[in-house]
């Protein structure tokens, strides 16, 4: 019997923020995957070694983990004002599909440095030495994102000593401006808080009566008091990603919730769409131990919060959850802000498992709605391998 040979394919292995992924410029897949589409979706399964029933992903590139299944697509942009369109998908572990719903805060800020190195942003934009504006357009929810990459000798500088939480070394920080990062196709109208409330009651089938912020900033996410569900807001990842009940809780949830937000029409639709929305859950400042076993002190933050992803909880804070955390805090009365101490506060600290984070927002009321001009916060990139992929020539 014959068998196809394999094909490969150029592409770049990155850290971005607390996420790592494969990239590749648009013009160097296979004509068949360049468009939308199964042949798309089966390239890129291959690549990250996805359906596993097994879970670890071992025949591919994926980590095994909802940081670890991803990859990035990035072009020349086809929208004015912009450098580069970037297109990312979260690739499902163990079901064949990948989920193009929202985008990956942490990846974002491996964009830029991406794009510079790959030809795709033109040469007059490039300092011999400075600070890189990138103007990236994020495809999937139709946004913008200003990536701030730092160029040494013409050359982007990946090195540094910028420390995240998350991440075991140092590196150059990349700060990431989100430009009005309420989803505008998400939900009622694109409104910030698509129930129309700050706060609402939500009915979770076989669970009760939970209050719940429901925000779409940065990517589409169900706030919940952690008191709420029997949880302090300190828990580490094995206190919910070895408890199957939890697990099942959360989505459940997760699935009420985006009925309610309107993002899916009925709750068994939730099984195809995993990457949105995200539950989160928040409380106001304590001490605790990080994964990690750095002290977090709860005098030096705002709030601590912990978030679900792709059915386990997050080690650290996905950027995108990030940036609806900064958009929540600052609106007065949504469960965030008050876990935060309330007020109208322009940047929190919060603490995650793998320690804190700093995001900024301005939120501003007008006529009764509010809405979100940006939000800040500091990741870094590197890239760990560059070459190219391989995949067997009859996958797609």
């Amino acid at each position: 019997m014959a068998h196809q040979p394999q094909i490969k394919i150029p592409a770049t292995y990155m850290r971005g923020g607390t996420s790592k992924g494969v990239f590749f410029r648009l013009q160097d897949l296979p004509e068949a995957a360049q468009q939308p589409g199964p042949a798309r979706d089966k390239l890129l399964l291959r690549v990250i070694g996805s359906p596993d029933p097994y879970g670890k992903q071992i025949d591919g590139m994926g980590g095994a983990t909802s940081s670890t299944s991803k990859s990035v697509i990035v072009a020349k942009s086809t929208q004015a004002g912009h450098d580069v369109d970037y297109l990312f998908g979260q690739v499902s572990i163990d079901k064949a599909f990948v989920d193009w719903s929202g985008n990956c805060g942490n990846l974002s800020s491996a964009v830029g440095s991406f794009a510079i190195s790959a030809g795709l942003v033109d040469k007059e934009r490039v300092p011999q030495n400075g600070m890189a504006t990138v103007r990236i357009w994020q495809a999937n929810i139709g946004k913008t994102i200003i990536a701030h990459v730092p160029i040494t000798n013409g050359e982007v500088q990946e090195t540094g000593d910028f420390e995240l939480d998350g991440v075991t070394f140092p590196a150059a920080e990349v700060q990431l401006e989100f430009m009005d990062p309420a989803a505008d196709e998400e939900g009622a109208g694109g409104s910030m808080f698509p129930t129309g409330q700050l706060v609402d009651d939500l009915d979770v089938p076989g669970v009760g009566t939970l209050r719940a912020t429901m925000i779409n900033a940065g990517i589409p996410t169900i706030f919940l008091n952690a008191a709420d569900i029997g949880y302090t807001g300190a828990e580490l990842q094995d206190a919910i990603n070895g408890d199957p009940r939890a697990l099942v809780l959360f989505e459940t949830i997760r699935a009420a919730g985006a009925v309610r937000m309107g993002l899916i029409k009925h709750a068994d639709e939730a099984i195809g769409r995993q990457h949105t929305p995200k539950v989160a859950f928040v409380a106001p400042p304590l001490d605790y131990t990080a994964s990690s076993g750095k002290q977090v002190q709860a005098g030096d933050i705002d709030l601590v919060v912990r978030a679900l992803s792709m059915g386990k909880l997050h080690h650290a804070m996905m950027g995108t959850a990030a940036v609806a955390i900064g958009t929540a805090a600052a609106v007065p009365g949504t469960l965030v802000n008050l876990a935060a101490g309330g007020g109208k506060p322009s940047a929190v600290r919060f603490g995650h498992p793998s320690g804190t984070l700093r995001v900024g927002a301005e939120a501003v009321e007008t006529n009764g709605e509010w809405s979100v001009t940006k939000a800040v916060m500091s990741r870094s990139a590197r890239v760990l391998m560059e070459g190219w992929v391989r995949v067997p020539g009859d996958t797609f």
